[in-house]
């Protein structure tokens, strides 16, 4: 059988699954602080007796696309962005550290910092825990403080501060839960040069245009590899009938 078959299959496979990624980017356009995850081909030779004329095509992922997205007003006082670089630190279930660029937080039933998610925002000295009846104000560097409603404003009272962390981004990886992670199990130490922007969300950095454009391309390539499997099947149809003689 033509190794033609095989090269074709594994083609046509991976256009499907990078054709999955590209919807899946599509899907989260209007995502608040979503990352566009990249996939690139390679081809790989295959290994074997006689000369290297046949090549699989692997999928390799590239990584996520970590350019900033364009910054929304909200004029929430929970809400913020990150300005430049940088990630919002949460605490997991197991414990351990996730960063996320989605800036939308709120305070549950027992006063705790949270991400809309419901996962613990980290603080210096671990979860920020909000006192009733206060109005919260978050500066540019992470620090919480509140005001007790009711009252002319006066002197604030600090609560707390944000963890911001701005890790190498080759060090970073993406979990099925969409936040990120680093690859060193001891965590990141927090940034200084981090700063927030009040009031505001980050939206998806997702280009559109390019993703529709990707995905038509990634159709013809689909396209393409099925006719390479349907002139195999053709060859082998003629090549049957004239050793059939």
């Amino acid at each position: 059988m033509d190794r033609l078959i095989y090269t074709a299959m594994t083609g046509a496979k991976h256009v499907m699954e990078q054709q999955s990624t590209t919807a899946n980017n599509l899907a989260n356009a209007t995502t608040t602080g979503f990352r566009a995850q990249l996939d690139t081909f390679r081809a790989v030779p295959v290994i074997g007796p006689g000369l290297a004329t046949r090549a699989f095509v692997v999928d390799a992922t590239a990584g996520a696309d970590y350019s900033q997205g364009a910054l929304q007003q909200t004029g929430r006082a929970l809400d913020v962005a990150i300005q430049g670089k940088g990630w919002l630190a949460l605490e997991t279930p197991d414990g351990s550290e996730a960063y996320t660029r989605h800036g939308s937080l709120k305070v549950n039933e027992n006063g705790i910092l949270q991400s809309q998610s419901g996962l613990n925002v980290v603080g210096d000295s671990g979860p920020i825990t909000i006192p009733p009846d206060v109005s919260i104000t978050i500066a540019k560097d992470g620090t919480v403080s509140s005001v007790e409603a009711g009252f002319k404003p006066g002197q604030s009272t600090i609560i707390g501060r944000i963890k911001l962390v701005n890790p190498p981004e080759d060090t970073m990886t993406r979990g099925d839960d969409t936040l990120f992670r680093v690859k060193t199990p001891d965590g990141v130490e927090a940034d200084a040069n981090v700063t927030l922007i009040g009031g505001a969300l980050e939206g998806s950095n997702v280009n559109v245009v390019d993703a529709m454009v990707n995905m038509i391309s990634l159709s013809r390539q689909f396209e393409m590899h099925m006719s390479l499997l349907k002139n195999a099947e053709t060859n082998a149809s003629k090549a049957s009938q004239l050793l059939a003689f």
